[in-house]
């Protein structure tokens, strides 16, 4: 019986009252598993019939009547023998007999009981379906069997459950103002971001917005590295093969990368050789094939930027740092528009430091970091310290270095203010990590912002710097990355701000509107004069109405829009409204407006609580 908190039994109990359901309605179709989530649950099924909305309304129904018939939860516990005839007598060998081999010979097998149905599943469980008080069912997706393209793909049915229908019904609340701010279509709508299938999936194209976002956000942390003493370096995303079996990167991690890349010929000399596809698989990962890799990681590239000149203990610690995109072949059923992609840029450093040096360095990563979310508005976050289970044989470097390693981190934690929970056995197996999990304002939690200390990739390419002593010595090296990935972290932020974004980050920050068309050439004045001062400005000049040009910038999500009327043109003024700071509305001179303007930009302000419009009329 595996270890669950009382809301995981409930929402593990949930999907077997769902696949009751199923079978009582589609008694062809063919189970695979239904685990609890960390939001719900969901259930695989192999059916023919394609479901829809319509078949969640009556697998909901069908549900409720299991739930009142009161069904209890059964154990019972078999031998390997007796679970194959319980698998075939049920007519569900098609998947479970798999999920039987995967029991480990000598672990106990059980199956669960509910009414009519039973289902190999180690629990636990309610004790009776009466104790599902709050459940509903939200969406269908297709679902590779074990995760895998080139098995056939499943019906997944997603679903939720609660204690309590009024807990139920917030998170159902929750849900619809994640849809309102769904970075898919906000990114659309605002013209900040492309996928197209030409190009590749899970790869963005952004556009000249959405590049005014991303150049603002690398602009602000560039500047922090530099106050920091960071030094910024460009490395090319593309390797030799020999760098990445180096670092370990391949071929043990080449089915979450994209293949190798031959030199040309290579493919040619191959096939008068006659050689087999799995032959040069096998060539490519002994090393007797050479080739290039769209890099995974930026840290080899890092490593030898450092190692390209001696150091002593008196250069370090180093820090290096760069925007460096990195390819990563995600499952197609995994991608969703920015926040899961195949090529995304990091704001990945390294630093290379000594063990004296280790804990004030996490501390100034954590403090990037900290200062990182609280620009945004992202202050409530939790951090969780992953460190190594110390019956495990799996990490590298000795227990003193691991030791003193894990009490740095958690001295320089403890400067954050805020609570941290300790993980053992959750730390990487070259070293212990901090991962910082935040809350965004409809309460849901990301896992940002990560800073590691890795014992590995130092000694695997013979990394090393003068001591005092004269001897050489063994550097720590630090990864820490802020935004973790400028794709996923800005569509984070889309869905965050709900595209109301402060004025720094806007793309369009000011929006002229000339009341008719003999003002036009006026307001092509002040948007000189803003572009002088380096603000984002236009000019709607479109002939419609006052009204219309209004909606148009709520619709745009611009942050200040200045109405520019007869009298406020014989007067040398604009009538200033603003969606984003109150404080800043009223009939200014440009230059006024300029002055305020700049510094609210140069504060990187909030948008205002009291902000005259709401997702709901986004």
């Amino acid at each position: 019986m595996k270890n669950m908190s009382p809301i995981e039994e409930l929402r593990h109990s949930c999907s077997h009252v769902l696949a009751s359901a199923v079978l009582r309605l589609y008694p062809d179709a063919k189970l695979d598993i239904g685990p609890p989530t960390a939001n719900g649950f969901y259930y695989d099924i192999d059916l023919d019939k394609k479901l829809d909305a319509s078949d969640l309304e009556k697998l909901e129904a069908e549900m409720k009547k299991v739930i009142k018939e009161n069904q209890k939860f059964e154990r019972i516990e078999c031998s390997r023998e007796q679970a194959v005839e319980k698998i075939q007598a049920s007519g569900q060998e098609r998947y479970k007999i798999g999920r039987l081999d995967d029991i480990p010979e000598g672990e106990a097998i059980s199956f669960y009981q509910n009414g009519e149905f039973i289902d190999l599943c180690a629990g636990p469980h309610v004790s009776y379906t009466k104790k599902i008080k709050g459940f509903k069912l939200l969406s269908i997706a297709g679902a590779y069997h074990r995760a895998d393209e080139s098995n056939k793909q499943l019906q997944r049915i997603y679903g939720t459950a609660f204690p309590s229908k009024d807990e139920l019904a917030e998170y159902l609340e929750r849900l619809e103002q994640a849809k309102a701010r769904d970075h898919r279509k906000i990114g659309k709508d605002l013209k900040l971001f492309h996928i197209d299938e030409a190009v590749g999936s899970g790869l963005i194209l952004w556009t000249p917005h959405g590049t005014i976002l991303r150049n603002e956000l690398q602009d602000f942390i560039s500047e922090e590295l530099r106050m920091a003493d960071y030094e910024l370096v460009c490395t090319p995303q593309i390797g030799k093969l020999d760098l990445f079996r180096t670092s370990g990167h391949f071929p043990y991690y080449k089915d979450s990368q994209f293949p190798p890349i031959l030199e040309p010929g290579a493919i040619d000399k191959l096939a008068q050789e006659d050689s087999s596809c799995s032959e040069l698989s096998e060539q490519l990962d002994s090393g007797e094939i050479d080739g290039y890799l769209l890099r995974p990681m930026n840290c080899p590239m890092h490593i030898k930027i450092f190692d390209s000149q001696p150091h002593s203990y008196r250069d370090l610690p180093v820090r290096l740092a760069e925007f460096g995109t990195v390819y990563r072949w995600e499952q197609s059923g995994e991608l969703n528009g920015m926040t899961r992609v195949r090529g995304f840029t990091q704001d990945d450093a390294h630093i290379f430091c000594t063990e004296d040096q280790l804990g004030s360095e996490v501390k100034g990563c954590l403090d990037l970091v900290k200062l990182v979310f609280n620009t945004l508005g992202m202050g409530e976050y939790r951090v969780r310290i992953g460190l190594r289970d110390p019956d495990s044989t799996k990490y590298v470097g000795n227990a003193e270095q691991w030791d003193k390693a894990e009490d740095a981190i958690r001295e320089a934690a403890k400067t954050l203010g805020v609570d941290f929970i300790e993980e053992p056995g959750e730390a990487a197996f070259y070293g212990p990590k901090i991962d910082f999990v935040v809350k965004d304002v409809i309460g849901r939690e990301w896992q940002l912002g990560t800073v590691q200390v890795d014992y590995n990739l130092p000694e695997r390419f013979d990394l090393s710097y003068t001591g005092a002593d004269n001897e050489k010595h063994r550097p720590i090296m630090i990864h820490r990355a802020p935004f973790g990935s400028m794709e996923r972290f800005c569509g984070l932020l889309i869905e965050h701000f709900a595209g109301n974004f402060p004025t720094w980050l806007a793309p369009e920050q000011v929006r002229i509107l000339p009341m008719n068309d003999e003002l036009v050439a006026q307001a092509r004045e002040i948007e000189k004069q803003l572009k002088a001062a380096k603000i984002r400005v236009t000019v709607d000049s479109v002939a419609d109405k006052l009204g219309a040009k209004i909606r148009k910038c709520h619709i745009d999500k611009v942050p200040h829009f200045l109405v520019l009327g007869r009298q406020e043109a014989e007067q040398g003024l604009v009538k200033v409204n603003s969606r984003t700071n109150p404080s800043l509305e009223g009939l200014k001179s440009t230059a006024e407006f300029i002055s305020e303007l700049l510094k609210d930009i140069a504060a990187k302000t909030l948008p205002s609580s009291g902000s005259k419009e709401t997702v709901k009329g986004s």
